[in-house]
């Protein structure tokens, strides 16, 4: 895998970017001076960012994700990452078909669904899961691969399936990993 430079990344335009940041020269990047990266985070190959998105520290992004964060935006809080393939959404068109769709219509035609999404400290989202607006990943939960999440979850679970059902408690002791990880890189 390529990596942008760090001059080619300052060139970009980011609203913040951190540190020792590796972005895949074959990701596309839209709307960059509204995504926030932090130290130490990782973005591959074909991935797609666009709208709002802030990422914290230590985030992988692996290929083939896209990241939309709309208007309300997508935050990824530190430790967190996707698998391959992954979908998370900060905006949808109604399915109902109530309105109509697409983003060739004017506004006033549509009634789109618009809510911020997060996704916690210490989560893991498996391959080819998707993650929908409104929804809030809460820390140290681990979503199994190809799951629908499209309500939010309670801290410290695994969660699997369409949609997302916890099915049982996730360990906490990465913690103490991430205090030596964190002694150990000052």
């Amino acid at each position: 895998m390529s990596f942008l430079s760090d001059s080619e990344l300052r060139k970009i335009g980011f609203k913040k970017l951190g540190k020792n940041v590796k972005i895949s020269e074959k990701a596309s990047i839209y709307n960059p001076e509204k995504i926030e990266i932090g130290d130490n985070s990782r973005i591959d190959d074909f991935c797609l960012l666009s709208g709002k998105i802030s990422i914290g520290n230590n985030v992988h992004i692996a290929a083939y994700c896209n990241i939309a964060g709309g208007i309300e935006g997508i935050t990824f809080d530190d430790f967190s990452g996707l698998a391959y393939g992954c979908h998370v959404f900060s905006q949808s068109d109604d399915y109902t078909g109530r309105t109509l769709t697409n983003p060739t219509i004017p506004k006033k035609y549509k009634k789109e669904i618009i809510k911020k999404v997060i996704i916690g400290k210490h989560v893991i989202v498996g391959t080819n899961s998707l993650v929908f607006p409104g929804v809030t990943i809460e820390e140290g939960c681990s979503i199994g691969a190809m799951t629908m999440v499209t309500k939010s979850t309670k801290a410290w679970g695994c969660y699997f399936g369409i949609p997302a059902k916890r099915i049982k408690e996730r360990k906490k002791d990465l913690l103490e990993l991430e205090q030596l990880f964190h002694k150990e890189n000052k």
